[in-house]
């Protein structure tokens, strides 16, 4: 592996550029910092822009990540590790990190074009479930995601980059209220379906269904909102042991999915 340089002073502007990118009190988020090496390479293929890619002076940098960014023409530097641990000091630290230009905020019309289903998650907060969410979304063939009283305030949210792998990128994920959902799904002529513990149909019942639809799950302990109820077509219900009050919504996402797989592979372009 060719040698790399390596960062030895606090003073290398891009000692300052990370240190910008990780304040918490940003307001306007042009960048953001991509860690480890399997998000890279996600957000990477996703054609994300990087400024920078940097890994610590003590750890192996992984060839495939190295190669992958001299492809996508983006620098790679080591740095020193007593810097790395004053840039993540009290956090955990990342071993090999970027920064990326944040992409354009995905649209409805991002969603539109494509032919899966749409998740729409109504006051989901748990970051942790958001992230999981968007691997198993992506994995099991649905078109996007519309995030409703999220309190996420854009997707490149470090803490959602971590939580999804990386994979926040490799779909559209819309944030949006709750009229801008409800309207989206009109418009598009989808079928909108809420999950609810006592819902109209079980679960199993969707695979054969082969029309586009909007599966839309609310918090585990409020459940989908009035006006998605208002506006779905029927409901739908996970069945489970009496004695569960409720699944994760991130199971719940992955269980209705699973039984669409079939149908969005189907069609997915």
């Amino acid at each position: 592996m060719t040698e790399l340089d390596t960062i030895t002073s606090n003073s290398d502007p891009a000692v300052q550029r990370i240190i910008d990118v990780t304040k918490h009190s940003r307001s306007n988020i042009r960048t953001t910092l991509i860690e480890d090496t399997e998000p890279l390479m996600e957000c990477l293929r996703a054609g994300v822009q990087f400024i920078e890619v940097y890994g610590s002076d003590n750890t192996p940098f992984s060839p495939e990540l190295l190669d992958l960014c001299r492809q996508r023409e983006v620098p790679v530097r080591l740095v020193d590790s007593s810097i790395v641990n004053q840039l993540f000091k009290g956090e955990r630290k990342a071993k090999t990190f970027g920064i990326a230009r944040v992409p354009r905020p995905a649209k409805f019309s991002d969603i539109a074009q494509r032919d899966g289903d749409v998740v729409i998650l109504d006051g989901a907060k748990i970051v942790g479930n958001i992230g999981a969410i968007v691997r198993t979304s992506l994995a099991l063939g649905a078109s996007g995601i519309v995030l409703v009283d999220s309190d996420l305030t854009s997707i490149a949210d470090r803490r959602l980059l971590r939580a999804s792998r990386g994979y926040v990128f490799s779909l559209p994920i819309v944030l949006a209220s709750r009229e801008e959902a409800v309207s989206f799904v009109q418009d598009s002529g989808m079928r909108l379906m809420v999950f609810e513990a006592d819902g109209d149909l079980q679960v199993k019942e969707l695979g054969d269904d082969r029309e586009r639809l909007a599966l839309t799950f609310g918090s585990e302990k409020g459940g989908p909102s009035n006006l998605f109820k208002q506006a779905s077509a029927t409901s739908v219900s996970i069945p489970m042991a009496s004695s569960t009050e409720s699944l994760n919504v991130s199971v719940s996402v992955g269980i209705a999915l699973h039984e669409r797989a079939q149908r969005n592979f189907a069609v997915s372009r």
